[in-house]
């Protein structure tokens, strides 16, 4: 039979995955001599089992428990279930990846309505004991019977209101058992029956609500989150009740031997309730209390407190309890020596004797982890590499983007919620329309720009705008990219919203936001408010750079960024882009001064006049680039050249067809009808990339002239040496991308001649549809760098369009099919298959070919892993997420090797 039940004293710290986090911790406490509850473990493996088996605990597992069950009463030296003396027991979740409040918790299960007259006797405290009833009838009817909390919440506070009572530990004994009465009685008129009174099948229903609790919706949004598999499950960890609301010698808090907000440590950090037991301290019903005096007089004068009322009201643990504090203090020092990292401690006092619960490495704000990582260093507890692998890479974007006040936060109503496409916080006036965003810009005014969905043609309002609001599109949709490019807050997808355009309005959560209303989003929890919220501005230390230096030591991979403008690259170049890998040149023509001529273009029916267009595009196109250049310093640049279709570019109202008409000299009707067959049915899969350097080769022959001659100026200019690399979108076939090539290469040839010139330069693709990484050795014979763009590329692998995704894959989360959203997290065994196959592929053929990654997973630490894995040389991503690339990409080396 295999074992799935552990005692604490057969784990370790290093049966994390087996035991779950808190499991693993209760058992090295336990074994470092900590004072730790008795108990035992439900493995993960007991969770697969009983997802596996139809969502029930087989016998072998229940026979396990029980056996652990019998051990514990012969340690403890009370039977469970007993009518005097009762052994009480508590259920806790524990995955091995910690997701605080995420799951759920039983506490003093074993009771009932004859055990409780046992235990108060036994006790000599009725009051104790009746209030340990009434928080388990209410904590088993939620957890493992799924009742609302409010059935009994109302019940409590009823009967606190008719006693006058401000506080639950003003109830006396007689109160609580008229609780339990109330309880027991709206319990069974919900359920149809009577609350269970067999502590063995209690026990039974806990364990299988904590393993149910794996799957529940906000467990399921957390893992998708943090990317934690559902493969993993949880434990149950069963530990032997000890009592914080006993009396006054008695608690219950959590603590960090850390500040988890600043990484401090002058003083012991922490907050504890006397009488009370753990989910008091949460709830709020009661302020909690400091753990040190230093803390409790710093909090006290934060409120405007006296000393006087502190010390009669809110005294510190260190003063109410001093041997208490005492022990604790040693025991946050032993544990925070032996972990080697800031520590996350729960813990109980019984009748004055500390108890510990859990102790996990904290989580912590970003600007924490840098301090305590740094300090570690400092202190010779951790190398510099370790403090590296210390830092969550993702949460880096609290310090690169603006966040709301939290105090203004708590009174502002929220009103509905999207995808956190972008991060950061934003506040402003509601737009609709990118010019009339551009216009309440110019006038001084801070605005949302609100749209159904956003196109390149919004570009000029997208970047007016303090943030962006879509009801449709998702992670990876056109206003989700360009809004991670520029650093702005966005929030994508808020399905919920009913949008009125022509009404100049929204409607959200019941409230209707007319133009003009102010509203806040928070672009890293995709967060809706109807107001304005002050923003505080991200804030980086020296304890920033110094992490992202050493970073820089261990990583093997390069850091580029995907930039269209010279402020994009600026602010990549400042936050350690090594260069651009990926400008996309479809946003430099959407100026006012450039869209008419690109129109032009676009409706010749001769290469004469488009090539006549054209050239008048190429100052435009070739400054663009001359100021891309400068701002790289030498640094390598990728173009990409024209990659969407042309209608995107074409009028889309009346009065513009009208004027297009009159500048070209045509009729209205004739405008029309061209730009309605340009129209594709689906243009995703249409006339675009390659294609229309292979249709009209013109356009491929200005981009190069405008490159190359960018170029030669840049390094007489100002002496940097420019070695351009020229990307070819969307090639399936050798033969395209050998087309296109002979155009790029003679234009080049051809300027570098006029202008007397030896600048080196480049030709590449990208890899974005599955033919072309099949055929990788082929298409690698015309190729000097591939560049996976694996945004299309997971959208042709998939056939999923990415913005319309989020309509469905809620149910694929659901069902299981999918875990996370493909267009985030990298698809590493079947998209990223085809990048291994491509460049083992091409580093046959050419073995010098440069490889790396523009699509969006070039900012996604778990796809960076991956990317550093297979051993491509590079990952190009947004600005603002190039130093969580550039630490993930360190954390990738350190860990392969």
């Amino acid at each position: 039979m295999a074992k799935r039940v552990y005692k604490f004293s057969e784990g370790n710290a290093n049966m994390r995955e087996l035991l779950g986090g808190k499991g693993a911790g209760l058992a090295e406490m336990t074994n470092l001599g900590i004072p730790v509850p008795d108990g035992f473990t439900i493995s993960t493996e007991a969770c697969t089992d009983y997802y596996n088996e139809g969502k029930t605990i087989n016998k072998e597992t229940e026979q396990q428990i029980f056996e652990a069950l019998k051990w514990l009463e012969g340690v403890r030296g009370k039977k469970f279930g007993d009518l005097n003396d009762p052994l009480l027991v508590s259920v806790r979740s524990g995955a091995r990846a910690s997701m605080p409040g995420m799951m759920d918790t039983i506490l003093n299960l074993g009771l009932n309505d004859e055990s409780v007259v046992g235990f108060a006797k036994k006790t000599g405290n009725p009051r104790f004991a009746y209030d340990s009833y009434r928080r388990f009838i209410q904590m088993f009817s939620d957890v493992v019977m799924g009742m609302s909390k409010t059935y009994f919440d109302s019940i409590l506070e009823g009967k606190k209101k008719a006693k006058g009572y401000k506080f639950d530990t003003e109830l006396t004994a007689e109160d609580l058992q008229e609780i339990i009465k109330q309880f027991k009685d709206v319990y069974k008129d919900k359920m149809g029956e009577g609350f269970p009174q067999d502590p063995r099948a209690q026990l039974i229903e806990a364990i299988k609500a904590v393993f149910r609790s794996w799957d529940n919706p906000r467990a399921n949004s957390y893992r998708r989150m943090y990317d934690i598999p559902y493969e993993w499950g949880t434990a149950v960890n069963v530990q032997s009740m000890v009592f914080g609301n006993m009396g006054n010698d008695c608690g219950t808090g959590v603590c960090f031997s850390r500040d988890p907000s600043t990484g401090a440590h002058e003083y012991f950090y922490g907050e504890y309730l006397i009488n009370a037991q753990g989910e008091d301290v949460v709830a709020g019903i009661r302020t909690p209390q400091q753990i040190s005096k230093q803390g409790s007089m710093e909090w006290a004068v934060a409120r405007g407190i006296s000393e006087e009322e502190r010390q009669k009201d809110y005294p510190s643990l260190e003063e109410s309890m001093p041997e208490a504090f005492k022990a604790l203090t040693d025991v946050k020092n032993k544990l925070e020596a032996h972990y080697r990292d800031m520590q996350d401690m729960e813990f109980t006092i019984e009748s004055g004797k500390l108890f510990m619960l859990q102790t996990r490495n904290g989580k912590r704000t970003a600007f924490s982890a840098l301090q305590i990582a740094c300090d570690l260093v400092d202190e010779k507890v951790i190398t510099p590499e370790e403090a590296v692998c210390r830092i969550e890479p993702q949460s880096l974007d609290q310090l690169l983007h603006p966040n709301f006040d939290q105090n203004s936060l708590l009174h502002t109503p929220f009103i509905g919620q999207g995808l956190p496409a972008s991060p950061g916080a934003a506040a402003g006036r509601v737009f609709f329309t990118a010019e009339e965003a551009e216009a309440a810009h110019s006038r001084g005014d801070r605005v949302i720009l609100v749209r159904q969905e956003t196109s390149p043609e919004d570009i000029e309002g997208m970047h007016a705008a303090e943030g962006i609001l879509t009801m449709r599109g998702g992670m990876t949709s056109h206003a989700a990219v360009v809004a991670r490019g520029m650093g702005t807050c966005c929030v994508s997808g808020c399905g919920d919203m009913k949008f009125d355009e022509a009404g100049r309005k929204f409607s959200l959560g019941g409230v209707d936001v007319h133009q003009g209303d102010y509203i806040s989003l928070d672009g890293s929890t995709g967060k809706i408010y109807l107001g304005d919220i002050p923003t505080v501005d991200a804030t980086i230390t020296g304890n920033f750079e110094r992490i992202m230096n050493w970073a820089d030591k261990f990583r093997r991979l390069k850091i580029r960024t995907n930039a269209d403008t010279p402020d994009n690259a600026s602010d990549a170049v400042r936050l350690g882009a090594e260069g651009i890998g990926l400008c996309r040149t479809e946003h430099m023509f959407f100026e006012a001064e450039r869209i008419e001529k690109m129109r032009k273009m676009i409706l010749s029916d001769t290469t004469e006049a488009r090539e006549k267009a054209l050239s008048e595009l190429i100052p435009y196109q070739k400054g663009d680039f001359k100021a891309i250049y400068r701002v790289m310093h030498g640094m390598p640049v990728t173009i990409r050249f024209l990659d969407p279709p042309l209608h995107e570019f074409l009028p889309k109202t009346d009065d513009e067809i009208s004027k297009l008409a009159n500048d070209m000299g045509l009729s209205f009707t004739e405008v029309k009808k061209r730009c309605d067959d340009l129209q594709e049915f689906n243009p995703m899969m249409g006339h675009r990339g390659c294609r229309l350097s292979i249709t009209f080769p013109e356009i491929a022959k200005m981009q190069t002239r405008a490159v190359i001659e960018a170029a030669i100026e840049v390094k007489a200019e100002n002496g940097f040496d420019i070695v351009p690399e020229i990307m070819v979108p969307l090639v399936g076939d050798r033969k395209e991308l050998a087309a296109v090539r002979k155009v790029i290469c003679e234009v080049a040839e051809k300027v570098k001649k006029e202008r007397n010139s030896d600048i080196q330069y480049h030709v590449g693709t990208m890899i974005e549809i599955p033919r072309a990484a099949l055929m990788a050795d082929q298409i690698a014979g015309e190729a000097e760098f591939f560049s996976f763009g694996t945004n299309d590329l997971t959208q042709m692998t998939f056939g999923f369009s990415r913005d319309d995704s989020g309509k469905f894959l809620a149910d694929y989360y659901k069902s299981k099919i999918y875990e996370a959203d493909p267009f985030a997290h990298l698809d590493q065994n079947g998209v990223g298959q085809l990048i291994q196959i491509a460049a083992e592929k091409a580093r046959k053929v050419r073995k010098d070919i440069h490889l790396g990654v523009c699509g969006e997973h070039g900012g996604d630490p778990a796809s960076i892993e991956f990317f550093n894995r297979v051993g491509l040389d590079y990952v190009s991503c947004s600005p603002f997420r190039v130093p969580i690339a550039r630490l993930a990409a360190a954390q990738a080396a350190i860990n392969n090797k």
